[in-house]
């Protein structure tokens, strides 16, 4: 008998995920459409036939997604402005409006309550954009450090009233799928928990759970590695050591650089920041020339990409790959790009900074004047 109920919901469960899969379709009727449409699903974009005012857009998904419908000139220019749509197999929505004025989505039950919970949204954020409009309205060269200071001691409590409001909203409409898209909205991952378990059973198990649960894994392992980072980024703990193959394809280990202070930029070619970063960095290497070593270790990219990237910056520092399968990024727990490790001539850490971050600068010049 338990083989035959074992046999019985794994053909359930094959069923259901197939019911997942469908043709999603958009019927727009906006004004102010470009003629280089496009939706942009994940880093692909598939191009929309725009005829006057009117377009079609129809695709098979596996599973819910969001896709944004674009100008590709604008994201040729470097910029991005989008309608986001959130797509779900086998749903079609209609679409009014201006391209940069706004539209209206109208579409079955999963959308009209998504139109509710975003008016709900709209009034429980009004409190963090308008100190975000203050930010912006007072903020100069001269200021900006205590004009940020000021916001972080505001922000906090806002984002935490935001977080409980969102919860709130979820528990009251806990059968309705569309809260499952909530889990974007809440940074702390023990809110994130906290909104899975008010799901009802058709959202938490249905077809919501392809979306929000690979979400949730991933602010998870964040989490972990946050927890981690305290530990193997602090000042002071020995920097692991690691060998990788430099631009030549021969081994190079960290710690042949014992004895002088090192930077790892942990970078991508891929990475706007990274990339930015650059200029700057490459004057800091030639004003303090000698006195520190630069280890850019390359990761999430292609060897071509990576050496293409070398070449075209003229980046002067030693260089080396990591490929997919290696441990490094996991020993030093890192979690964004460009992450940038001081070490000292002890081999021990000195201080990690994360994103482009003038401080970088303003501690080698501390350490190596």
């Amino acid at each position: 008998m338990k083989k035959m109920i074992f046999t019985a919901a794994m053909m359930l469960a094959s069923a259901a995920a197939m019911a997942q899969s469908g043709t999603f379709q958009i019927k727009g009727n906006v004004e102010g459409l470009p003629d280089s449409l496009v939706a942009m699903i994940g880093r692909k974009t598939e191009n929309i036939d725009v005829k006057k005012k009117k377009f079609e857009f129809s695709k098979n998904f596996d599973k819910p997604q969001w896709v944004y419908l674009c100008d590709q000139k604008v994201i040729k220019s470097g910029a991005f402005s989008a309608i986001p749509v959130f797509a779900i197999p086998s749903e079609t929505i209609e679409m009014k409006g201006n391209f940069t004025g706004g539209v209206d989505i109208k579409g079955g039950k999963f959308y009209q309550e998504q139109d509710l919970m975003n008016e709900y949204k709209g009034q429980a954020y009004k409190d963090i954009k308008a100190l975000w409009k203050w930010y912006s309205d007072n903020v100069n060269d001269s200021n900006r450090d205590s004009i940020e200071k000021v916001v972080d001691e505001r922000m906090e409590p806002l984002q935490k009233k935001y977080a409980a409001d969102l919860l709130a909203y979820a528990k009251q409409h806990s059968d309705q799928e569309c809260i499952a898209l909530l889990i974007d909205e809440l940074d702390d991952v023990k809110d994130k928990e906290t909104l899975i378990s008010l799901m009802a059973d058709n959202v938490k198990n249905g077809r919501m759970k392809a979306y929000y649960e690979p979400i949730f894994e991933r602010a998870k392992k964040r989490a972990e590695m946050e927890e981690k980072a305290k530990v193997v980024q602090a000042s002071g703990v020995e920097a692991p050591d690691f060998t990788l193959n430099d631009i030549n394809g021969k081994p190079f280990s960290l710690s042949s650089l014992r004895g002088k202070y090192v930077v790892i930029d942990f970078w991508g070619s891929w990475c706007i920041w990274c990339i930015k970063g650059m200029p700057k960095m490459k004057e800091y290497y030639e004003k303090y020339k000698g006195k520190f070593e630069i280890l850019g270790v390359d990761c999430n990219d292609t060897e071509a990409k990576w050496k293409a990237a070398v070449e075209k910056h003229q980046l002067p520092w030693i260089h080396v790959y990591n490929p997919k399968g290696s441990d490094v990024l996991d020993k030093y727990a890192v979690q964004g790009f460009p992450t940038k490790i001081v070490i000292g001539p002890d081999g021990k850490i000195v201080k990690t900074i994360v994103g482009e971050d003038p401080a970088f600068y303003t501690l080698l010049d501390e350490v190596l004047k």
